[in-house]
């Protein structure tokens, strides 16, 4: 009966140890440079165990980045205490401090996702996951107006621009950088209601 139980461990383990070696190296090169035999090399591992266990390096990839991806999510869903902007104030907080331990592979994955197809759809399902819960928090489950819809994924595209500067950059804190984003939302709100006197916000 243990022997089962045993099995899955070793295979959970070694997952674990192939998706450690290529999210390391997926985090210092772009994904075109890397091959399956480096990162079998990396792992320690035979190329053919490696693609035993993911069938290509694209499921390799997208194997990383989700649960990197799943781990940050959540980190910035709301804690539904306090007010939307006190929440928005404390998931920003935690995205940047995530961000700045893992500044090379958040800026590879950014990267990699102008060229590379699957990258930018966990960009963009991560994008509208975040875009789906500030308006659900603005608009109280109401169906929010376009132009507060529009205005929300400006900012969140701004959002990354400014990140991915930073990142690369590091010449401002995370502190500044949070209250710069925040008063870009807070812009990008009145931008919404001047456009459309009809949007309402529950900010309070």
């Amino acid at each position: 009966m243990t022997a089962p139980a045993y099995t899955r461990l070793q295979v959970d383990e070694r997952r674990r140890q192939l998706l450690d070696a290529g999210a390391e190296l997926f985090a210092t090169h772009s994904f075109e440079e890397i091959s399956m035999r480096e990162i079998a090399e990396a792992a320690g591992v035979s190329k053919p165990l490696l693609y035993h266990y993911f069938p290509s390096k694209i499921e390799l990839f997208k194997a990383a980045v989700a649960e990197k991806a799943a781990e940050l999510q959540g980190l910035i869903d709301p804690s539904q205490e306090g007010p939307p902007l006190e929440q928005l104030a404390n998931s920003l907080d935690a995205y940047l401090a995530w961000i700045e331990e893992n500044a090379l592979s958040w800026s590879k994955l950014m990267e990699s996702a102008a060229t590379l197809a699957e990258a930018r759809e966990l960009v963009e399902g991560f994008r509208q996951r975040t875009m789906d819960l500030v308006l659900a928090e603005l608009s109280e489950g109401r169906k929010p107006r376009p132009a507060l819809r529009i205005a929300i994924r400006g900012w969140l595209g701004y959002m990354d621009a400014a990140i991915l500067d930073w990142a690369n950059a590091r010449d401002m804190s995370r502190q500044k950088l949070r209250d710069l984003l925040l008063a870009a939302f807070a812009g990008a709100l009145m931008a919404a209601q001047q456009a459309d006197p009809r949007v309402r916000l529950r900010l309070g």
